[in-house]
């Protein structure tokens, strides 16, 4: 029988990532595993965050190998990427068959450049990398990052198209009270596509707590749309301050908790 938590992730970073960022207070030390472990999820994405982990991955994903399903950047925190990331990611799901997916964060830019481009990668380029993502048999899914302010970038649904997860995120709270009407702009921009709500932990947008108030609207809002099937799924973030004592993070520890066990 299908549970709630099946369909919970926790967004992962190397531990200590942001420490001494975004005003969080007091220095984090705990692994994506951990997080994993702590808030009861058993699904992550691991990120690379300022260039770590360093390749090769493999006792990375080994910690990780208890876990559901792990999805691997093949674009990390900030858009960055190297040549042969996609070779590394793949070459890890070969060994890791808990390796189900690669996504793409921070990948689109907040105003389309010189050339007019607006992502890290052009649509032949996406077509390409899909075309690649074949493991042993499987296939791996492409994932990506948006969020609301990317919305207003022109043509975007033709990048969304050729992604198998749109992953949706409001980078300031404030901006949650309008999450749902946003939303709407989201399955109106790109009605078939599967869609995963980001839930954030910290207001990483104005570097404050994160009002318990909009972190439980964002989270009542992501199970109803859940058990809608308007989203398949909702992801923490992030792993690297779970262990810093933080009350919304505390909340969502409860809530997973009290409604994690019950059948989607």
């Amino acid at each position: 029988m299908l549970k709630v938590k099946d369909r919970f992730w926790i967004w992962g970073h190397e531990a200590g990532s942001h420490n001494n960022q975004y005003a969080l207070k007091g220095l984090s030390r705990i692994t994506p595993a951990e997080g994993a472990f702590y808030l009861g999820v058993p699904n992550l994405l691991m990120v690379r965050y300022d260039g770590k982990p360093v390749p090769p991955f493999d006792q990375h994903a080994l910690a990780l190998s208890p876990l559901e399903r792990v999805v691997w950047s093949i674009v990390g925190a900030g858009g960055q990427t190297e040549a042969q990331e996609v070779d590394m990611v793949l070459n890890l799901a070969r060994r890791f068959p808990n390796v189900c997916g690669v996504i793409m964060d921070d990948f689109f830019r907040d105003k389309p450049d010189e050339g007019g481009r607006i992502a890290v990668y052009t649509i032949d380029d996406l077509k390409a990398i899909k075309g690649r993502l074949f493991v042993d048999g499987r296939r791996l899914d492409l994932w990506v990052t948006l969020y609301t302010h990317n919305l207003n970038l022109p043509n975007i649904e033709k990048h969304l198209e050729q992604c198998d997860v749109v992953t949706y995120w409001t980078w300031r709270a404030e901006e949650l009270n309008k999450l749902e009407q946003n939303f709407h702009r989201l399955e109106e921009l790109i009605p078939s596509s599967r869609k995963v709500l980001g839930c954030y932990m910290w207001d990483y947008g104005d570097h404050r707590p994160m009002p318990i108030a909009l972190m439980q609207h964002q989270c009542q809002l992501g199970l109803k749309w859940l058990r809608e099937g308007r989203i398949e799924g909702m992801i923490f973030l992030a792993s690297c301050i779970c262990d810093l004592g933080l009350e919304a993070v505390e909340w969502t520890r409860k809530w997973i908790r009290e409604v994690g066990e019950e059948s989607l």
